[in-house]
């Protein structure tokens, strides 16, 4: 005791100082945030680059031609007019110059073989002296070409920007989308832009404005908790520097080493502030509740014993709290282990900071407690009354309350089995006008996602033979059966067409010789946008388009397209590779999976052995922590019940909720266990604790459920689902602590 009166002492003599050095970091982290806060959605922030799929998947950029392909859809009057062509030509040679893009493609470019003198020639495959029946008739025999260049009625032109490899245009990234715009402005003034790049540009923007829109929200709502849950507006100045420092802190730290917001990270603002709001909150009420119960005591003295009070279970809310969010590290996306370790960063400056602005705080205020009272306050509701209810409840009632909340947790583990695991791309988009395009072109194109097969030869042998050939066009027309793919090219397109054109050019008497001197031309450079073989043509490349979808979906089309190939192909001489964004993110439900089960086991585990530290007794320790299981258990029957899966952002929610559901847990377990050395039973230790520490529980559950209603808010829906879900299981947690706690302790803590 006389060692923190000494620590407060020095923090009060020297809070001048301390109070420039705070203004002066704040100062320094605003202009850092400001100037170099960013948005970064990349790739990298999912798969390390040591991971053998990111490798796979860049090698594949780098061979076969990157993924990452703008789609702009361009109503005209007549696709096939000479006009709407000449417009598509200047279009090419603009977006060409750009360093970024490797190519460009559209029906103004597109070429198609013919077969003169016997060897295969490339001829424009819009020419403006063929008549528009001519034209529509070649179209038809490249059906599956052609309906990527214009849509059915030629009301409408596609026009496809094909990036560089993904790592060598990352740090441009920002700025490719805005440069491509303003080209294609100047041309058109109606059209639609999709693909990989624009949607990422609208995830980063969306973060970006989504995440200032959480914080300014998040400060005003707990402005107005604050109004009604401190006692004296004097504390209110106090309670919110708490929240406001530690943020802007860390941000000043996330920005000056280099990193960015994304998806999960944009969330730490939010769930921050609402912590330390919390923190302060409690030790505002202690300090407040022994100023009325010590008035003829010093100023250090009282701050003291408030601190001694509050220290204890505030460092062990800090705790369990910051192991739910660091076993966020041993997730295998960079994107968790960023959210988990800054978000852990913030709570060490939370709690420390929050004592040292309490107390340099209270310093300059009187010890006048007797008039002081809350800025607002409902005059029907009485905590008192409700607390005095509740602990008269839980003792007449504590074993029906044991059996109910027992049932409940027992379904809800079973509903853990039942919750899917699935992530929908669509819904990591919040509306407007890049979902609206989106729409309108996969309407139009039936996708808007490239995935690129390749099929090789084990020996390295041309994969030209009349039997390879033969086992390509039956792989090729069950791709084309998949209602999930669509417009498959490869070079059997292009057999097909000439062979509609020449017949004589592929009669089963035509030697291998001629059929391989006769199809290895047919990859042709000015068809770059289709990549037909691999240099040694040992490999050939199947492209299909695909729509945004399901992780569930993609799963089942890759294994649907595995299927197709062993069913077609002898795997002892030929094998299969898959390439493309979409493998990478069809990976997701595991990399989640292995997030809950890695991150909820090791935060279970720690926070175990902190209540049995805290508490030092294991029988306790286990009735302490079966209460707070049950939230996470009703949270998978709400996810089971209403068709929530397990996603991208809310792949974290359970060890998050373990950790900030133990909060309240240790608060009133504190006080139940200090009351063991003044008074008798369990019955009546608990009763005194929920007198105790009642107000201050309800207090930071509505600050909790607040802050995440404001996630809820958000326009993202799987974001919107992570803050709903996050709000009704932190309120479980305090029904199972003022409930299901006490009537467990009561009955079974002898």
């Amino acid at each position: 005791m006389d060692k923190l009166k000494t620590i407060i002492a020095t923090i009060i003599k020297f809070r001048i100082a301390i109070i420039t050095v705070l203004i002066i970091a704040m100062g320094f982290s605003g202009y850092q945030t400001l100037n170099k806060l960013s948005v970064d959605n990349s790739l990298g922030i999912w798969f390390l680059e040591d991971d053998p799929s990111y490798k796979a998947y860049i090698d594949f950029q780098k061979n076969f031609g990157s993924d990452e392909i703008f789609i702009a859809m361009l109503p005209v009057e007549n696709a096939i007019g000479e006009t709407e062509i000449n417009r598509l030509k200047q279009l090419h040679q603009s977006i060409e110059a750009l360093s970024y893009v490797k190519t460009t493609f559209s029906l103004a470019k597109a070429k198609y073989p013919i077969y003169v003198n016997n060897t295969i020639k490339f001829d424009d495959l819009y020419n403006p002296k063929r008549s528009e029946k001519g034209l529509k008739s070649l179209f038809s025999k490249l059906s599956n070409i052609t309906s990527q260049l214009v849509t059915e009625d030629y009301k409408n032109q596609f026009f496809y920007i094909q990036m560089n490899p993904t790592p060598t245009i990352e740090e441009q990234r920002q700025d490719i989308a805005t440069d491509i715009k303003t080209i294609i402005d100047k041309t058109y003034s109606n059209y639609y832009l999709t693909g990989p790049p624009v949607l990422n540009e609208a995830y980063s923007k969306g973060i970006y404005k989504e995440s200032l829109t959480f914080g300014i929200l998040t400060v005003l709502v707990i402005t107005v908790l604050l109004l009604f849950l401190l006692p004296s507006k004097r504390y209110l100045l106090i309670a919110l520097l708490s929240v406001a420092i530690p943020v802007s802190l860390l941000f000043g730290l996330i920005t000056s080493l280099g990193f960015a917001l994304n998806m999960i990270s944009m969330l730490i603002p939010t769930i921050l502030m609402v912590y330390s709001v919390s923190d302060a909150v409690h030790v505002i009420n202690i300090y407040h509740k022994e100023g009325l119960a010590n008035t003829s005591i010093s100023k250090v003295d009282l701050l003291a014993i408030a601190i001694r009070k509050s220290l204890t279970p505030c460092f062990y809310t800090t705790l369990t709290t910051f192991v739910g969010y660091f076993a966020l590290y041993l997730s295998p996306l960079p994107a968790f282990k960023n959210m988990g370790v800054f978000t852990c960063i913030g709570l060490v400056l939370s709690f420390i900071l929050v004592y040292v602005i309490t107390v340099i705080g209270f310093s300059f205020m009187s010890l006048n407690f007797e008039n002081a009272k809350p800025i607002l306050r409902l005059k029907t509701y009485s905590q008192s009354h409700f607390i005095e209810w509740l602990n008269r409840f839980t003792t007449q009632y504590r074993n029906t309350l044991i059996v109910s909340f027992t049932a409940v947790l027992l379904f809800g583990i079973y509903s853990v089995f039942q919750v899917k695991i699935d992530t929908n791309s669509r819904d990591l988009l919040a509306e407007g006008k890049a979902k609206q395009d989106l729409r309108a072109v996969e309407v139009e194109l039936g996708g808007s996602n490239r995935l690129q097969l390749n099929v090789a030869t084990k020996d390295g042998d041309v994969i030209l033979s009349k039997d390879a050939i033969r086992k390509l066009e039956i792989f090729q027309n069950k791709l084309e059966s998949n209602p999930l793919i669509s417009n498959p090219v490869s070079v059997v397109t292009i057999k097909s067409f000439l062979e509609k054109r020449t017949p004589v050019l592929f009669q089963s008497n035509v030697s291998e010789t001629k059929l391989k001197n006769t199809l290895e031309v047919v990859d042709a450079s000015e068809n770059s946008f289709f990549k037909l073989f691999s240099e040694d043509l040992s490999t050939a490349g199947f492209t299909l388009t695909l729509m945004e979808m399901r992780t569930s979906e993609l799963e089942q089309v890759l294994d649907e397209i595995k299927e197709a190939f062993e069913t077609t192909f002898d795997t002892e001489d030929y094998e299969l590779k898959i390439n493309g964004f979409a493998v990478v993110f069809s990976q997701l439900n595991n990399f989640i999976l292995e997030t809950q089960f890695k991150s909820f086991f090791a935060a279970f585990f720690v926070a175990f052995l902190c209540l049995w530290i805290f508490i030092k007794n294991l029988k306790t320790t286990v009735l302490v922590l079966i209460p707070n299981i049950l939230p996470l258990a009703i949270l998978a029957i709400f996810m089971s019940l209403l068709n929530i899966p397990l996603d991208v952002t809310t792949a974290m929610i359970t060890p998050i909720m373990l950790g900030i559901a133990m909060d309240d847990t240790i608060h009133l377990v504190h006080k139940y266990r200090r009351s063991k050395y003044i008074t008798g039973s369990p019955k009546e230790r608990m009763n005194n604790a929920m007198r105790y520490t009642g107000s201050a529980l309800f207090s930071t559950t509505i600050a909790l459920v607040g802050g995440f209603l404001i996630i809820a808010s958000s326009a993202t829906p799987s974001v919107r689902d992570f803050g709903l879900l996050c709000a009704v299981t932190v309120a479980i947690a305090l029904i199972t602590d003022i409930f299901y706690l006490p009537a467990l302790l009561k009955r079974f803590d002898k």
